[in-house]
């Protein structure tokens, strides 16, 4: 019952942050491109800020759930008296979580930093550079988020 919760909490939280990040990227994006500079980035800058303060929700609870299923595992095994071999599709998506996990804390702690400061300081062109840097980071996170998924039912 314990491994159906984990593994619960672990695809909810995968789909908040990976379905979060194709929704901002695909849909919401392209919608606010066509307005006013002085009216997007105060958007955006709100809804990023609801959106990250999830994430730093869902990307801990995933990795968290994620390792605690894997050591479940390992140590059935062991108890069984016998090894454990990570599945290859298990090590890929461990290892883009982590990637995922560093990226996005690059994107919260560093450019959404300054994205707050140039809408603070009515500065439209930093607030424009920090809002395309965190475009694209977010778009390499969805990559790797996808790439995690496909690992786990491709490799």
């Amino acid at each position: 019952m314990i491994y159906k919760l984990l593994a619960f909490f672990h695809v909810l939280s995968i789909v908040v942050w990976v379905g979060g990040m194709f929704f901002a990227h695909f849909a919401l994006r392209p919608a606010v491109t066509g307005l006013d500079t002085s009216a997007r980035l105060p958007l955006m800058l709100d809804v990023l800020q609801r959106f990250f303060a999830v994430v730093l929700v869902a990307a801990p609870v995933a990795v968290i759930t994620g390792l605690w299923m894997i050591g479940r595992i390992a140590r059935q095994a062991a108890e069984a008296g016998g090894n454990f071999g990570m599945p290859l599709g298990w090590t890929f998506m461990a290892t883009f979580g982590i990637v995922m996990l560093l990226i996005f804390g690059h994107i919260r702690f560093a450019l959404f930093r300054r994205l707050q400061r140039a809408v603070q300081g009515q500065d439209t062109n930093v607030g424009i550079a920090a809002l395309g840097s965190i475009r694209q980071w977010v778009f390499a996170n969805l990559v790797l988020g996808l790439l995690a998924i496909a690992s786990v039912y491709l490799v």
